[in-house]
């Protein structure tokens, strides 16, 4: 082999390596893109499978009263019951639990009350993750898809405290995974949070009738208030001492 032939050689093998090395390096580049694209999904479902895995879940709600909204019952019934509330109240947390199911069985079902469930957010505060209104944020968007209360009762399924990560925006999109939304329309609204305006309505309602702890209960637009200096939630014997002199004329 002449010299000029071993050095068409030598550039030629060295041409060759050229092209290996970028062929490798775009490889590379393809391959690191297509992780950095991706990564953001892969991480979102450990984050969300992680949290579905950490909801209580729920039975659907069994209701024989007319569902409409936020609302429940007829909406002609002779009594008006309106709750303000925050989904992280400890206060409605025990309310949500204990009376407002005896409420419903008792009076909404029966076609003798029409209850209505309001929104206040307020404990939140200048808590950066603004839970309160996050949850009201998701309950309306499960509204969107007719479920409002069963989004309430799996809300207060999992509370666990004030402001202390219970309805972080990971965990409330799992709520609604778990009582199955449809999360593509479910997330969009999310995001969008179109219903600010509307829940900002109902807590200066409540402002305007002196709402200043929830859960705030009104009957016939009247405060209704505990018999117990122990306790500012009215009882289930409260509300029905209430409901029922109204129901007499009384």
């Amino acid at each position: 082999m002449s010299r000029r032939q071993e050095i068409r050689e030598k550039r030629r093998k060295q041409q060759q390596r050229q092209r290996m090395l970028v062929i490798g390096m775009v490889a590379a580049g393809a391959v690191l893109i297509a992780f950095a694209l991706i990564w953001p999904t892969l991480k979102g479902n450990q984050i969300s499978n992680a949290s579905l895995a950490s909801i209580t879940p729920i039975a659907p709600l069994t209701t024989n009263a007319a569902v409409d909204g936020t609302h429940l019952g007829d909406p002609n019934a002779p009594v008006k019951i309106d709750v303000w509330e925050d989904f992280q109240c400890s206060g409605c947390w025990y309310y949500t639990e204990n009376i407002e199911p005896l409420v419903i069985q008792n009076y909404v079902e029966t076609g003798k009350v029409y209850y209505t469930f309001h929104f206040y957010p307020f404990i939140s505060g200048g808590s950066t993750s603004d839970e309160s209104n996050q949850a009201a944020n998701a309950a309306m968007c499960a509204l969107d898809q007719g479920r409002f209360w069963d989004y309430h009762v799996i809300l207060f399924a999992n509370w666990t405290g004030e402001n202390v990560g219970s309805f972080s925006d990971a965990r409330l999109v799992a709520m609604a995974t778990s009582i199955g939304l449809d999360m593509t329309a479910f997330n969009q609204c999310f995001q969008a949070n179109p219903y600010a305006d509307q829940i900002n309505q109902d807590f200066q309602a409540g402002q305007d009738l002196g709402v200043h702890a929830t859960p705030a209960i009104f009957i016939n637009g009247q405060a209704a208030e505990s018999s117990s200096g122990a306790n500012y939630i009215p009882s289930f014997d409260d509300l029905s001492r209430i409901i029922d002199g109204l129901l007499n004329g009384q």
